[in-house]
């Protein structure tokens, strides 16, 4: 199963790596990591996706709860969430392409946002399905480049990771 595991953590040098070499020493896999500082800034929000049973992220909780720089932890997928990614991909766009390609811009409700005679370069936000689908939708000779942020969340409602 998926899981988002959202935390906050020192803001200082070495805490990411500190994280990853948890990961890697375990043999966990990070599907995605998001890492930016927060509205106080000696503190940094680390957003992460993983997969495992509930045995694995429950091990991974507490190993990443035993690290200093970490302060506070959430599975965010325990409970109700919100969650975004942006995905910037650069398409091949020449002649009956390009129709095409806007109508599902616009269906996905993603903008382009740089035109060339031959290219479009498309933003898209969402969940990571509803990305997975408009790389579904398009056809994959035209994908030239992509670039994903990974998952950032936030707990719905009074659901808040604070201090």
């Amino acid at each position: 199963m998926r899981h988002i595991i959202s935390l906050l953590m020192e803001n200082e040098a070495g805490a990411l790596s500190r994280v990853a070499g948890l990961f890697s020493a375990r043999g966990y896999n990070i599907e995605s990591l998001s890492v930016a500082p927060t509205e106080d800034p000696t503190l940094s929000r680390m957003t992460l996706a993983t997969t495992g049973s509930e045995a694995v992220v429950e091990q991974i909780i507490k190993q990443l709860n035993k690290l200093i720089e970490v302060v506070k932890l959430i599975d965010l997928s325990d409970e109700g969430y919100v969650e975004r990614e942006l995905m910037l991909v650069k398409l091949r766009a020449v002649d009956e392409e390009r129709e095409e390609i806007k109508r599902l811009v616009d269906i996905f409700r993603g903008n382009i946002i740089d035109v060339t005679n031959k290219i479009y370069t498309i933003e898209l936000t969402g969940t990571q399905s509803k990305l997975d689908g408009f790389l579904q939708a398009i056809d994959r000779n035209l994908i030239l480049e992509i670039a994903r942020t990974g998952v950032s969340g936030l707990g719905r409602g009074e659901r808040i990771l604070k201090l």
